[in-house]
């Protein structure tokens, strides 16, 4: 198969993965006063807009078809 195929079928992927998989983010926010330091960590996860995942799905699937051609 053709390179641009493989790439579609990538980006196909992605687009149907980032529906399900959340994407994870930390944030370390402290204060440090001499020797001494407070701090705390957060943790989110949050996925992708639907219209991104959407918009990866749509170009995966045309660069499938361009690929595919001969």
């Amino acid at each position: 198969m053709k390179p641009l195929f493989w790439v579609g079928a990538v980006l196909l992927i992605a687009g149907i993965l980032s529906f399900v998989v959340p994407i994870p983010q930390s944030e370390t926010h402290g204060v440090k006063v001499g020797d001494a330091s407070v701090g705390i960590t957060t943790k989110s996860e949050h996925k992708l807009s639907p219209v991104v995942g959407g918009i990866l799905c749509a170009v995966g699937a045309v660069i499938m078809i361009a690929g595919a051609r001969k």
